[in-house]
């Protein structure tokens, strides 16, 4: 079962690449504040290098400006993902998430069997909104769409 409305988000540890590799958990990063946490099916894919990413990194600063903290997580490595980061043009402040084992999307009950398609369990397309660890909105895509966890759609959410 995914995770609901007013549940806490799991306790996992993370990677990303903050002058080297640095393990993050799920505590550190969204307790005591607001935040969006977006996740894509995989780096440099079509989808989410075109539409999904680009998004978030155009409406960055007003999400910011409602005091809302936004991270990206894929079942990627932390070198994937900011490579990426670098290709998108991500700004400061943004976090890319590397979920390489994929135990935050799992937990969350989020995962996607990509078999098919040569990448394994990856993430489902979604987004959740978070207050103070406990998720306060989740935004689930139907496989092949896009639209309720765009940064556009969360925009209007929050």
């Amino acid at each position: 079962m995914s995770i609901q409305v007013g549940e806490r988000l799991p306790e996992v540890a993370l990677k990303r690449i903050n002058n080297g590799i640095e393990t993050v958990d799920t505590r550190s990063l969204f307790d005591g504040r607001k935040a969006v946490l977006f996740a894509v099916p995989g780096a440099f894919t079509p989808t989410c290098s075109e539409k999904h990413l680009p998004g978030f990194v155009e409406h960055f600063q007003q999400f910011r400006d409602k005091g809302i903290e936004v991270a990206c997580l894929a079942v990627n490595d932390p070198f994937v993902m900011q490579a990426w980061a670098q290709s998108q043009h991500v700004p400061e402040g943004m976090l890319m998430l590397a979920d390489g084992n994929g135990d935050l999307t799992r937990a969350l009950g989020l995962e996607l069997d990509a078999s098919s398609y040569g990448m394994g369990t990856r993430a489902k397309r979604f987004a959740l909104y978070i207050d103070d660890g406990v998720v306060k909105q989740v935004h689930v895509e139907e496989p092949g769409e896009y639209r309720v966890s765009s940064a556009e759609y969360m925009l209007q959410q929050v």
